[in-house]
């Protein structure tokens, strides 16, 4: 028996596939649109106007690392995507902003709200080298305006490991952008960092995962 989270998920899954040619068709034509996200005998009614400009601005993002090796460099990053949890997506790398008033979540829940074969667009630094007894990295920085309603940046690092702090980097970076764009305080900086010894051919990426 389904529970009331999992009626509410297909509920809304099945409405945007059903609607989603005629909103289409809507947009096509420059008409204003409403939608409905509806559970009758559970919640009733909530329309609400939707922007279409803000189809594509996220709402949630999680972070992940992974590591992968392989004789095969295109099998290494297959596998180092497996580590990270996120192989099951077709993913689509974008550039480095932090959406306003995105909601930073636990890969758990992000993953919730994401289904096998989806379109899925992230931030995502990526390294790969063949070269026995290297270290190799990937790094992302995040910096979070104090305002939620100004966007923020990421930023994306990979190479040869050196030594260092490079998430650390990776931070003042992301800070040093949000605070000469907008002049204001950061209020959050953060990063996620993947390291690995080279064996085979081996592949290493972290990323920031978009959820919309």
């Amino acid at each position: 028996m389904e529970t009331l989270p999992e009626c509410r998920a297909a509920n809304r899954k099945l409405y945007l596939l059903l609607s989603s040619k005629v909103l289409n068709i809507l947009f096509s034509m420059g008409l204003p649109v409403r939608t409905e996200n509806q559970i009758n005998g559970i919640q009733g009614i909530k329309s609400e106007i939707l922007d279409r400009n803000r189809l594509f601005v996220p709402r949630k993002v999680f972070f992940t690392s992974g590591t992968g090796s392989h004789e095969d460099e295109l099998v290494s990053f297959e596998l180092a995507l497996r580590d990270a949890g996120i192989e099951r997506f077709n993913l689509v790398t974008v550039s480095s902003i932090f959406p306003p008033q995105c909601e930073i979540v636990e890969m758990d829940e992000g993953m919730r709200e994401l289904y096998p074969g989806q379109i899925v667009f992230c931030v995502m630094a990526r390294e790969t080298s063949n070269r026995e007894g290297e270290k190799i990295y990937s790094t992302i920085g995040c910096a979070v305006p104090e305002d939620q309603s100004l966007h923020g940046y990421l930023t994306e690092y990979h190479g040869v490991y050196r030594g260092g702090d490079v998430g650390r980097k990776a931070e003042e970076s992301a800070k040093f952008m949000l605070e000469t764009a907008f002049g204001v305080r950061t209020g959050r900086t953060f990063s996620i960092t993947k390291i690995a010894d080279v064996r085979e051919c081996t592949t290493v990426v972290s990323a920031a995962v978009f959820v919309l």
